[in-house]
């Protein structure tokens, strides 16, 4: 996996395929060889060409444990694209990295050809700050929660029913998300302290690059009502609800959202 010095901070990153590049950015706590699970084979048989990184506070990036902003995140992305000489990209990003996927369209819209924005939102709303500050407020306890335990929360959270009403999809879930518990260093931490997110939904009406919302149907991170907000706030945005899926609706119903993904590519 190659590192550059970027914006002063070690970023890794992998570059994948030939033809029109797609940088996808990930969400809190996970790297991004998440996106090679199902998304990047996609977008590589569709003949695009994808790149992915860890996030500043994931190694082996920078953790910068001295925090950071979402605008240093937004550095991260530009410096990436300009040292590659990529621009102008079509970007992908879930949760955090769809926050940093918008803040991204708005200031840079020259990098930015088209974006699709995944389990995201243009504000918090009251739940969520709560449970920002709540997650926050657990990690500086200093409490560790047993492994199996956090994974089953994590399973609760994060889920749909239609995945957890299924006995041996949920014990292959629970053994995953066990053994992929995210890193609870400071870059972690560093990574938390970006929520909860202010509202820009006035601000989001300044973006002009193609955008295409995607909700899932079953999540409680980010409910569809968020979603729904987030595009009706940026000009001309799609909006997609897609069911049978939580907050982690990539992986859970990956041909879905593969599929909506290189639609809304293909009508550019």
């Amino acid at each position: 996996m190659p590192i550059e010095t970027i914006n002063g901070i070690r970023l890794s990153y992998t570059d994948t395929g030939s033809g029109e590049p797609v940088v996808l950015i990930m969400g809190t706590g996970s790297g991004g060889r998440v996106w090679h699970l199902h998304q990047v084979p996609a977008l590589i048989a569709a003949g695009y060409r994808a790149i992915t990184f860890d996030n500043r506070g994931i190694p082996p990036s920078e953790v910068c444990p001295e925090g950071f902003t979402v605008d240093d995140m937004v550095a991260d992305v530009v410096g990436l694209v300009e040292r590659l000489e990529l621009g102008p990209v079509r970007v992908v990003g879930t949760s955090m990295g769809a926050h940093v996927a918008q803040e991204l369209a708005l200031a840079r819209p020259d990098l930015v050809r088209q974006a699709v924005l995944m389990a995201s939102r243009g504000r918090s709303d009251a739940l969520q700050i709560a449970r920002a500050e709540a997650e926050k407020a657990l990690h500086d306890s200093g409490v560790v929660l047993p492994a199996r335990y956090a994974a089953v929360v994590q399973a609760m959270q994060v889920l749909s029913p239609a995945t957890t009403e299924h006995d041996q999809r949920t014990r292959d879930w629970l053994d995953l998300l066990e053994f992929s518990t995210s890193d609870s260093g400071p870059g972690y931490r560093a990574q938390l302290a970006l929520e909860p997110m202010p509202d820009r939904l006035v601000a989001y009406r300044g973006i002009r690059v193609p955008c295409h919302v995607i909700s899932f149907a079953d999540d409680l991170l980010t409910p569809p009502r968020s979603g729904r907000e987030l595009a009706a706030s940026i000009p001309g945005a799609q909006f997609e609800v897609i069911e049978n899926c939580g907050h982690y609706g990539y992986l859970e119903e990956p041909e879905l959202v593969n599929k909506s993904i290189l639609g809304f590519f293909a009508a550019a």
